[in-house]
């Protein structure tokens, strides 16, 4: 196992005035046996950034360094990695058994070893009754474990995901991912697993980084990504649904959206515009009053999603998204819910760079 330093990681395609640059200086240092989720939405640079960690692709600038060793400059086949794609990538005319002992046959390892290997990455998959099985007698979830099964056996310092659950169904998606936690509680090998999927991330990583254009908008755990997001984007992206953002202009204890002025259960960190993101689940339905400070919600329409229901209206104007319980009344289109929140479910943005904003600031 290993640690992996990132120092101002850059990638850029192209030279001159048309170059484009996919990756813009990231800086990440993941501990050893950590497993680290790189999460953003497409072509935002989080596999090309997992491809440059792997060799596949060259740096423009900065460095990689994997345990006490800098690889910009070691082939990815002395980098000592083990990686699992979102395609199988599996030989269909060999067995389960051949396919995971292939590499290591190609190493040279003794017969016995590469049998020892083998096995021990079957149990812990569960696939000891499919090793004589062809990739075409498997289901998509077990060729998923085949295919990590083959990385496992490399006994790898660190492995990387790219995707792997992309190709499964939500409910394989699921089961998949407790595998995935079970793997790597057991083997401890640092990882790196690159999704566009936030229940991905949030389930699998014990921290993530999350992308946008190129740039980390922020690392950190799951729970401090979801509590504090550092800007707009993480808080529209990490949350289902999304975080509600309402723009407008803060006065003290009130806030004016729109036509809507609302009053703050506390003041806002300071006057002026900024961007107010309350989360959906984070307000309570209560009995319309505009004397006790309740925001008005206009009811548009609602979905019953089984134990909980989104609800989706006007509040000043701007769109809002609430999450309840089912077992509550379904609120009827064109009625005015009052909408209560605590201070400590507030959150606040620089209405120009989208930052957070931080009470007191």
């Amino acid at each position: 196992m290993a640690s992996i330093s990132l120092r101002k990681i850059v990638k850029r395609y192209g030279d001159g005035p048309r170059a484009h640059t996919a990756l813009h200086g990231l800086d990440a240092e993941i501990r050893d046996g950590e497993f680290v989720v790189i999460v953003g939405p497409s072509g935002c640079g989080k596999s090309t950034l997992l491809r440059i960690v792997a060799g596949l692709e060259e740096l423009s600038d900065g460095e990689i360094h994997i345990g006490e060793r800098c690889v910009n400059d070691v082939e990815p086949a002395q980098r000592d990695i083990a990686m699992v794609f979102q395609n199988y990538a599996l030989y269909p005319h060999m067995s389960v058994y051949d396919n995971m002992a292939y590499g290591l046959k190609i190493r040279g390892l003794a017969r016995d070893e590469i049998r020892r290997r083998v096995e021990r990455a079957a149990a812990i998959l569960e696939l000891g009754a499919l090793l004589e099985r062809k990739p075409r007698a498997l289901s998509g979830g077990q060729r998923q474990r085949v295919a990590m099964g083959r990385a496992i056996v490399r006994d790898p310092q660190v492995f990387l995901f790219d995707e792997p659950l992309s190709n499964l169904d939500a409910k394989l998606r699921g089961q998949t991912r407790l595998e995935i936690r079970k793997l790597h509680a057991e083997l401890g090998v640092t990882s790196l697993f690159v999704t566009h999927d936030q229940v991905e991330a949030m389930t699998l990583a014990q921290r993530m980084i999350v992308m946008n254009g190129g740039r980390m908008e922020q690392f950190g755990t799951p729970a401090e990504v979801y509590a504090k997001p550092a800007s707009t984007f993480v808080a529209g992206f990490i949350g289902a649904p999304p975080m509600n953002l309402l723009r407008g202009r803060a006065d003290g204890s009130h806030f004016v959206c729109g036509d809507a002025r609302l009053a703050l259960p506390a003041a806002a960190p300071r006057a002026g515009e900024l961007i107010l993101g309350v989360r959906p689940e984070h307000m309570r339905i209560e009995a319309w009053d505009a004397a006790a400070g309740h925001w008005p919600l206009q009811v548009g329409m609602s979905e019953m999603l089984g134990a909980e229901r989104l609800v989706y209206g006007q509040l000043g104007g701007a769109a809002l998204t609430l999450r309840v319980d089912a077992a509550q009344p379904e609120p009827q289109p064109g009625t005015t819910l009052g909408l209560a929140i605590s201070a400590a479910q507030l959150h606040w943005f620089d209405a120009q760079t989208q930052a957070r904003v931080e009470s007191g600031a």
